[in-house]
């Protein structure tokens, strides 16, 4: 087995010996980082250091990072593979290499794409009161009648909240009642009326 290798190793081109040799040592690399990646072991480390709020405040994602340790890794592991075909297909050293460069910047170029998606696939985790608008809840604590104080109600919105309410009602609404809110005041009460 050594000696086929031996063999097949010293009948080849030296173009293609360093096809080889950045194709294997690369494609190792690619897939340990692949097994890291779903295993966990890809994230950063945080020191603990400065605002927690201030930063997820201004979190706007990932930007778009061409250079990166991850994306030379795959350009490596392609082009070599590329370079491995091309001598295959018997296409000389200057067009392989062309087309093992443009195929190893189209992998950077999708790898950084997807990486840039996927951060922007963040939320703020800011309640947006006004999606309340027009749903129906029920009354947790009496909503005393015509704006005379608060009461609480429990709605499905951005999750399940228990939010304060008031209403412009000439009764006030007992807990247990359905309601719908009419509208938000200051952008925190919800104006809620009983469902019809």
């Amino acid at each position: 087995m050594i000696l086929l290798a031996s063999t097949w190793w010293a009948e080849m081109a030296t173009f293609e010996k360093i096809n080889w040799l950045i194709a294997l040592p690369f494609s190792a690399l690619f897939l340990i980082q692949i097994v890291l990646t779903f295993i966990g072991g890809d994230f950063d480390h945080d020191t603990g250091d400065g605002d927690v709020d201030s930063s997820v405040d201004h979190d706007t994602g990932i930007d778009f990072q061409f250079l990166t340790l991850k994306n030379l890794i795959a350009f490596f592991t392609i082009f070599g593979w590329t370079g491995i075909v091309c001598i295959d297909a018997e296409i000389g050293v200057g067009v392989s290499v062309l087309i093992s460069t443009m195929t190893g910047v189209l992998m950077m170029t999708i790898m950084a794409s997807i990486m840039y998606f996927m951060g922007k696939l963040t939320d703020s985790g800011t309640l947006d009161m006004r999606n309340a608008i027009g749903k129906t809840c029920s009354v947790y604590l009496t909503v005393p009648p015509k704006r005379e104080g608060f009461g609480k109600v429990q709605i499905q919105v951005q999750g399940f909240q228990t939010l304060d309410a008031m209403t412009d009602n000439d009764e006030a609404i007992k807990t247990g009642a359905i309601v719908e809110v009419k509208d938000v005041i200051s952008n925190e009460i919800l104006l809620v009326q009983p469902s019809k």
